[in-house]
C-alpha cells in the first residue's frame, strides 16, 4: 500500500508541474511592443480624449480553446437619443497582426449600443473595447483572454 501511495504522489506531483509548465506557455505576457503598439492604437481612436473605464462592456470568454472563431461582444450604457448617443464602438488587440480588430459606425436610429461579432485571436492577449460617444468622450473595458489553440499569425512559419 506504501509504494502504491508514493506512485500516486508523485503522479500527482507531475500533472501539477505539467499544469504548471502549460500555465506558463498558454499565459505569456505581452511584449513592451506589442502593448505599445496597442496603445498607440487607442490614442490614435481616442483622438487626443482621455480613455476612461466604464459604461462599455466587453464580453468574451476568458479561456478560448481555438482562436479561429472567437465570438465577442461590445455593449454600451447609453439612452440612444439624438442627445445622447454612441457613434462608434472599436476593439483593440495586443498580439495579433493587425490591432484593430472592428470598428462599428452607430447614430441615435441603432437603438441600442450593442455590437456582436467573431475574431480571430492569434494568441492568449488583452482586448480593449472603446465607444467614443457623441459629446466626445471615449470609454472602455479591457479583458484578458486565454486561448489553447491559437489561430495563423501572418508571416509565420516562413
Amino acid at each position: 500500500m506504501g509504494a502504491r501511495t508514493a506512485s500516486g504522489s508523485r503522479r500527482r506531483q507531475l500533472l501539477q508541474a505539467g499544469a504548471g509548465l502549460v500555465a506558463q506557455v498558454l499565459v505569456r505576457p505581452a511584449s513592451a511592443q506589442d502593448a505599445a503598439a496597442m496603445a498607440a492604437a487607442v490614442a490614435q481612436f481616442a483622438g487626443g480624449q482621455p480613455v476612461r473605464p466604464g459604461r462599455v462592456r466587453l464580453e468574451i470568454a476568458p479561456l478560448v480553446d481555438n482562436g479561429n472563431v472567437v465570438p465577442v461582444r461590445v455593449s454600451v450604457e447609453s439612452p440612444m437619443t439624438p442627445a445622447e448617443h454612441v457613434t462608434e464602438i472599436a476593439i483593440f488587440n495586443e498580439k495579433n497582426p493587425q490591432k484593430d480588430v472592428g470598428r462599428f459606425l452607430l447614430g441615435p436610429r441603432a437603438g441600442r449600443a450593442e455590437v456582436a461579432t467573431r475574431i480571430r485571436l492569434a494568441t492568449s492577449q488583452k482586448l480593449t473595447a472603446l465607444a467614443r460617444l457623441n459629446d466626445g468622450s471615449v470609454w472602455s473595458d479591457t479583458v484578458d483572454v486565454v486561448v489553447v489553440l491559437a489561430a495563423c499569425i501572418e508571416g509565420e512559419g516562413s
